[in-house]
Formats: C-alpha cells, sequence, structure tokens
C-alpha cells in the first residue's frame, strides 16, 4: 500500500493514547494524515502527541481530553478538529470500557449503563457528530474497533462482549444508513499484545497460542494495518464488514479449546 495513501486527510481517534489507539494513529500520521487523539487524561495524551511527533509524517499531531462516553465530548472534540483542520475524514471509535467480569444474572445496573453508554452509545454519538460535521456532505470513513468476543461466548466477560456484538450490528445498520456518502466498517480482534491486557497473555501466552493456526498473539500493528486498510481507498467498494482478526481462533474446529 502506498506510503502516502491518506496524505491530506483528518482522523480522529478515541481512546488514541495508548494501545490500538495509537498505534491506528501512528500507521496513520505515516500514511500522510492528520491525526486528533481523544483520552480522558491529559498526562496520557501528552506523552502520546510526543511520541507520535516522532514518527515520520507531515501531518499535524492535537489531542483532546474526551471522554467517549459523553456525547457533549465527542461535540466538542469534533468542533475543535473542525476549527483546527477544516474537514473529519476518518472517524476511529476505539475507546471502550469493561467494569463488570462475571455472569450476567449478577451484573447491577450502573455498571451496564456504564459499558453501554461507552462501548455502544459513545460509538454512535461520535460518528453522528463526524457525519454532520463533514461526512455527510463531504464523505468519509467510519472504522469500528469491536472485539471478536462479539461473535463468542465468554464465562467472564459477557456483558462486555455484548456490547460489542451490537456495535458490529450498529457497523452494518450504520453502513446502510450512511451510504453512499460514509463507509462503516468494524475489525473485531483476538487477544491483542497490549500493555493493559498483560495481566491476561503474558502468563499464558504458550498455553494461548498452542492451538491457533498461525501460533501466535495479535499485535497492535496488526490491527493498526486492518484500520489503515479500512480508512484507504484501497477498500472503496467496502462497508458494513468487519475484519475478524484473532490468529484463527474462530476457525478452529468446534471441540478445540484455543
Amino acid at each position: 500500500m502506498n506510503e502516502q495513501v491518506l496524505s491530506g486527510r483528518v482522523a480522529v481517534i478515541t481512546g488514541g493514547s495508548r494501545g490500538i489507539g495509537l498505534g491506528i494513529a501512528k500507521a496513520y500520521r505515516q500514511a500522510g494524515a492528520h491525526v486528533v487523539i481523544a483520552a480522558r487524561k491529559p498526562d496520557g495524551l501528552a506523552s502520546a502527541r510526543a511520541e507520535l511527533l516522532r514518527v515520520k509524517g507531515d501531518g499535524e499531531v492535537h489531542e483532546t481530553v474526551a471522554n467517549a462516553g459523553e456525547p457533549s465530548d465527542a461535540e466538542r472534540c469534533v468542533e475543535e478538529t473542525m476549527a483546527r483542520l477544516g474537514r473529519l475524514d476518518i472517524m476511529v471509535n476505539n475507546a471502550a470500557t469493561n467494569p463488570y467480569m462475571g455472569d450476567l444474572i449478577d451484573l447491577d445496573l450502573p455498571r451496564a449503563e456504564k459499558t453501554v453508554r461507552v462501548n455502544q452509545f459513545g460509538m454512535l454519538a461520535w460518528t453522528r457528530c463526524a457525519w454532520r460535521a463533514w461526512m455527510a456532505e463531504h464523505g468519509g470513513a467510519v472504522v469500528n474497533i469491536a472485539s471478536v468476543g462479539g461473535l463468542v461466548v465468554d464465562p467472564h466477560i459477557g456483558w462486555y462482549n455484548a456490547t460489542k456484538a451490537a456495535m458490529l450490528h450498529m457497523t452494518r445498520q450504520l453502513a446502510y444508513e450512511l451510504g453512499p456518502r460514509a463507509r462503516v466498517n468494524a475489525i473485531a480482534p483476538g487477544l491483542i499484545k497490549t500493555e493493559l491486557a498483560r495481566a491476561v497473555w503474558e502468563p499464558r501466552e504458550p498455553i494461548l497460542t498452542a492451538k491457533l493456526p498461525l501460533r501466535r498473539l495479535g499485535t497492535v500493528e496488526d490491527v493498526a494495518h486492518a484500520a489503515l486498510f479500512l480508512a484507504s481507498d484501497a477498500s472503496s467498494w467496502m462497508t458494513g464488514q468487519t475484519l475478524v482478526l484473532d490468529g484463527g481462533a474462530t476457525a478452529l474446529p468446534i471441540g478445540v479449546d484455543g
């Protein structure tokens, strides 16, 4: 793929100060885009911006303190982006939360609502702001970072996965509603080797990878490359789809524990 496939375009990335979000921001900057990263913590944003400026690229880098679950923050971030850069071509809905682990039957309402507010309604709120500010007239691409959990059953994070399953359906719904101006696609990663997930993957990596067809866990770069494809013209006839990046876990035969 051409190194400057996003030259001059503007991307807003929620949860952009670390992990997958920061990885996507790096890939977009290398591809020529101006990037705006949004996250809740100012210190993390400042550090991420400094890291992004060390990445080779001509685009501008901006940061905005914002909570993905607050529609007013989405509106403010998009307004600031339009004022600074004059356009908004790519909206990456990456931020997510998971305040509850356990059986669905024991889930309490406050944590249920918080998860839906960020993972599900947050995606809609940020997409709506980008659509109204720029994409409805000029077009664009929406990239939703969901999870392979939205396709399977898990004994511990069923509610989180339910919001990710909703995200996959909303991707299809919005692709229908926003076409032909905007394209809307999703990525469903499996377990990715991020710092945030280190406690999950590091102690069990040999066990987790032993039965995967590709024999390794995913990396931030794996997701970033997919996000670059979905934001670029290389995927211009693709909308309403989900790219599953799981090393082949969902391709295992029934009864094989991956």
